[in-house]
């Protein structure tokens, strides 16, 4: 009799805790959003932490030499008087000691060459190992998300970056493991590119999840219009590559292939793909269209546009709304603009899809495209039905402001990069756009300068005082220092 209950015991045990592995609720944030205006905005102010398990970091990136690399320096580091945005966002798990943070190395931008050299060579592949392990120690993430996208494409080694990719990622695991630290991926989620990439039954024995990037499935790189992430293919998808392009034939073939389910996270977008329509009389998918779709006014793509400009236009003009039923998406027009996305609905069941097959939850791409302000309703709506089939409910809105209790008080400048220009000369305290270089800006305290570089194609924006889009910004040659 003791043994029976005891068996029946190690069988509940076993339920709970596969229902605990399949309650994931992976966000990216994607951090240069700190940089966009007025209500698009996001920093990290502005997550609410109880919404997600795991809080990605996007990105980091890779050096030629294969060192783990900081992007964005100013932003994410407190040294020479950055904005420490890597601590404030590790403190968040103040709020929530349940919460993973990870930092997430790769991207698009930051391409494939690089990677696929470092996997080829042992002493490469054991320095970036070293030392994304050492940062993420010293910065008190929870372990490393692997986003190399992909192994065998975009310049990447087609003959040996497969095999190569599972060879560093199994030396990664060993590492991350004896310090305690999680290993997570994102992939490439169908098949004709995923079959490129992965060598799916090997690579899954390293990884605690696999977030398939199950989006971009359609956009202007397309012949006709097609919906972001559709959950079932549609009548205007006939080839084989096309019956391949929706979020159910993705998560089959990772299963068919031998991916654990409890390590699939299915990924889901909280953002758009838009197009411009060739005839206003064609709006159903499979159309054509004469180029990408008007860019937001927050995100600044054309052909992308977050799910929060979305709803922010569909507030203020008319827009007609059409639910696709074979695909269980919907898609939207109003004049020449077509865009297709994800709502609260179909968000809800993509969830109740992951659930159902018993996937380890879902990821979003990214929180900060979600209305996190709660412009056309409540706050995070996309975030909040993902949470109520995912984990069983919703957390409610903070009554104010996260502020994480973490001191950011900047550490002791380290010596400051000269500007390309002249010498700028402090006058006086405060914050000045360099005269010479609009990238530039200096830090004047007492007898200290501290210098910063604004990232890849921004200028620094003497109205609001922080790096902007170019367009954004006057650029007027200045006489003397301006704040």
């Amino acid at each position: 009799m003791k043994l029976i209950v005891l068996s029946a015991l190690v069988v509940l045990a076993a339920v709970a805790a596969t229902e605990t592995q399949n309650q994931n609720v992976v966000c990216y944030v994607g951090t240069w959003a700190t940089y966009r205006w007025g209500n698009g905005k996001y920093d990290v102010e502005h997550i609410n932490p109880h919404l997600c398990t795991h809080l990605m970091y996007s990105f980091f990136g890779i050096t030629e030499n294969g060192e783990f690399r900081v992007i964005d320096a100013y932003l994410d580091l407190e040294e020479n008087w950055g904005r420490g945005n890597i601590k404030k966002f590790n403190a968040l798990k103040e709020i929530n000691p349940k919460l993973k943070t990870l930092a997430a190395v790769g991207g698009w931008n930051e391409g494939s060459i690089k990677f696929s050299e470092a996997a080829k060579d042992p002493v490469k592949r054991r320095r970036f190992i070293d030392t994304s392990i050492e940062f993420v120690l010293k910065h008190n993430f929870d372990g490393i998300d692997m986003d190399w996208e992909y192994p065998a494409q975009r310049g990447g080694d087609v003959a040996v970056d497969k095999a190569n990719f599972v060879i560093w990622m199994k030396e990664f695991k060993e590492e991350l493991e004896k310090h305690g630290l999680l290993l997570t991926t994102a992939v490439a989620a169908a098949k004709f590119s995923a079959s490129q990439s992965y060598d799916i039954p090997n690579m899954s024995k390293y990884f605690d999840l696999i977030n398939i990037m199950a989006y971009d499935l359609h956009g202007t790189w397309d012949t006709t219009i097609g919906i972001n992430a559709p959950l079932y293919a549609g009548p205007a998808d006939i080839t084989e590559t096309q019956k391949q392009l929706n979020v159910d034939s993705c998560v089959r073939y990772w299963l068919e292939q031998g991916a654990p389910p409890h390590k699939i996270v299915l990924g889901v977008p909280l953002y758009g793909r838009n197009f411009a329509l060739a005839n206003l009389a064609e709006t159903k998918p499979g159309s054509r269209f004469n180029g990408p779709g008007q860019a937001g006014p927050y995100t600044r793509q054309a052909g992308f546009i977050g799910y929060n400009e979305i709803c922010e236009n569909f507030k203020a003009e008319k827009w007609t709304q059409v639910w696709e039923e074979t695909q269980q998406v919907p898609y939207a027009f109003r004049d020449n603009q077509w865009v297709g996305y994800d709502d609260v609905k179909s968000i809800e069941l993509k969830a109740q899809y992951a659930k159902d097959h018993k996937l380890g939850g879902i990821m979003v791409w990214s929180l900060e495209t979600d209305d996190f302000n709660g412009i056309c309703g409540e706050k995070y709506p996309l975030m909040k039905a993902i949470n109520r089939i995912i984990r069983g409910s919703a957390p409610p809105d903070p009554s104010t402001t996260f502020v994480p209790t973490t001191n950011t008080t900047p550490s002791k400048p380290t010596k400051p990069t000269p500007p390309p220009g002249p010498e700028f000369v402090c006058y006086e305290d405060g914050t000045f756009r360099d005269p010479f270089d609009c990238s530039v800006f200096h830090i004047c305290e007492g007898d200290r300068k501290h210098t910063f570089s604004c990232p890849h194609d921004l200028w620094f924006d003497i109205t609001v005082k922080t790096c902007n889009f170019k367009d954004l910004v006057d650029c007027t040659p200045l006489p003397r220092p301006i704040h």
